[in-house]
């Protein structure tokens, strides 16, 4: 059975909902990001940070050569031009919009 919501909770309810995706979302978004970042000494592995606001999450990483590694572009001279890993910010984004997409239809279930 649908939970029943007064006509003036509903905005009040969906912000709550859309809260709760953009958080698991973002918690998820670091868990894939962590999954596909290599480990060397474990530096950039262990860098990602997340940052939850209201209606907005991000996940980041201070290391300057974290951009290079996850988009592929710009290597480090260290490198020799050499790419060392499949760059896999886009696959990450996909997947993530995708979760977003499957959890928001399963949270409407719900509701």
């Amino acid at each position: 059975m649908a939970r029943q919501i007064r006509l003036d909770q509903i905005d009040d309810y969906a912000r709550e909902q859309l809260e709760v995706l953009i958080r698991t979302a973002t918690l998820e978004a670091e868990k894939r990001l962590k999954k596909r970042t290599p480990v060397d000494e474990g530096r950039l592995v262990n860098n990602w940070q997340v940052k939850q606001e209201p209606l907005r999450g991000s996940v980041f990483n201070n290391l300057p050569y974290a951009a290079p590694v996850i988009a592929g572009t710009n290597l480090p001279p260290s490198w020799q031009g050499i790419q060392r890993t499949e760059p896999f910010l886009d696959i990450v984004a996909k997947d993530i919009q995708t979760y977003v997409e499957i959890e928001a239809e399963r949270i409407g279930r719900q509701s």
